[in-house]
């Protein structure tokens, strides 16, 4: 039986709109990550490790759950 990928979508960018539009350098800076990967997370080309999921949705106050997602 073949695997399935499953595909982990976010709602990183507009958490970020909604947080006093946050940049993704400011994102990037809270979290010690470099820009470029706020950039692949919000594209879908970069699915972070569960300890980078959760620093991320605590920087934004919000359950794991309500920023990362299987659609």
């Amino acid at each position: 039986m073949a695997k399935k990928k499953i595909h982990i979508e976010n709602t990183v960018r507009r958490l970020r709109f909604n947080n006093n539009e946050m940049t993704q350098l400011e994102l990037a800076d809270l979290v010690g990550i470099s820009r470029q990967t706020v950039v692949a997370i919000e594209k879908y080309k970069y699915t972070p490790s569960l300890e980078l999921a959760f620093k991320i949705a605590l920087a934004f106050n919000k359950e794991i759950q309500e920023v990362f997602f299987i659609n």
